[in-house]
């Protein structure tokens, strides 16, 4: 971390002063924060020469139920700056035979945390701004293009002014020239974090458009740019991102507006039917 102040502001959510104690805590914590959230609360204030109580109310003094949550928060930011070398490394020690069952059940466990802690409001909410919005703007860069144009495909199906923000006519910034008031860009990003998609979400609200962000959670850059955050999380055992959970609360989000638009998508598919079948674009199970 090159910042070590600002993580700890960003620990920080009371922002109340800390005691003497405190301090040495949050000053260890802010040097070797990879080395403090792998220790139990009795190994930090071993450490720090505190009681393992006093890391309990220093947890609590910085706006955290206890101590987990804090340790939990601590590792998502230690996460944010992994390097693809570092993540690979997480891996490491996992043998061929493991990796199925271990990367399965990762990804299980980054749905069941999707599902525990997505506040059902915020979802709706987005399906509202993306149903009444005059333009919507899907991004996605590097590893998050896939989840971007997997929404993009379904959306454009259902909505009739939709566009994919692809960097293919040189700059991102092109791409979004006429985005402004009553469009909304739904930007799709995880650790680590697209410098281009943070740019650009300022951008567009800087141009009066509402900003919709899918990222890891309450600690990433994009929730301080998006007028409202859908966290999905992303918890990963090595240098490959899993994106289970992000593409399961998509599905979610492009059914919820089908769904809402019955009516005009069944006109819309019984065209398209009438194309594909013209067209021979889908192999037909009779003649097989």
């Amino acid at each position: 971390m090159q910042d070590h102040q600002r993580l700890i502001r960003r620990l920080n959510l009371s922002q109340k002063p800390l005691s003497k104690g405190q301090r040495r805590i949050a000053e260890f914590i802010a040097a070797s924060p990879e080395k403090a959230s792998s220790m139990t609360a009795a190994m930090l204030g071993s450490h720090c020469g505190v009681s393992e109580s006093t890391v309990v109310r220093f947890a609590v003094a910085m706006g955290y139920e206890g101590y987990p949550e804090l340790q939990e928060k601590l590792r998502s930011l230690v996460r944010q700056h992994l390097t693809s070398e570092q993540r690979f490394d997480l891996m490491a020690k996992t043998s061929r035979e493991d990796v199925l069952p271990t990367v399965l059940k990762n990804d299980l466990q980054n749905m069941r945390k999707t599902m525990e802690e997505l506040s059902p409001d915020d979802f709706d909410r987005a399906v509202e701004s993306l149903l009444s919005a005059r333009r919507i703007y899907v991004m996605g860069l590097r590893s998050s293009a896939p989840l971007a144009q997997f929404m993009y495909h379904y959306l454009h199906q259902i909505l009739e002014d939709v566009v994919l923000v692809q960097n293919t006519t040189g700059d991102v910034m092109e791409e979004m020239e006429r985005i402004g008031q009553g469009d909304v860009l739904f930007s799709i990003s995880f650790p680590r974090y697209s410098s281009r998609t943070l740019e650009c979400m300022h951008f567009a609200r800087q141009n009066g458009a509402k900003v919709i962000g899918m990222t890891d959670g309450e600690m990433s850059p994009l929730k301080e740019l998006s007028d409202l955050c859908l966290c999905a999380h992303t918890d990963m055992i090595g240098f490959v991102d899993s994106l289970a959970a992000p593409l399961s609360l998509i599905n979610a989000l492009v059914v919820a507006i089908g769904i809402s638009r019955r009516g005009e998508l069944e006109e819309h598919f019984k065209r398209l039917e009438g194309i594909w079948n013209a067209h021979s674009v889908y192999i037909d199970n009779a003649h097989e």
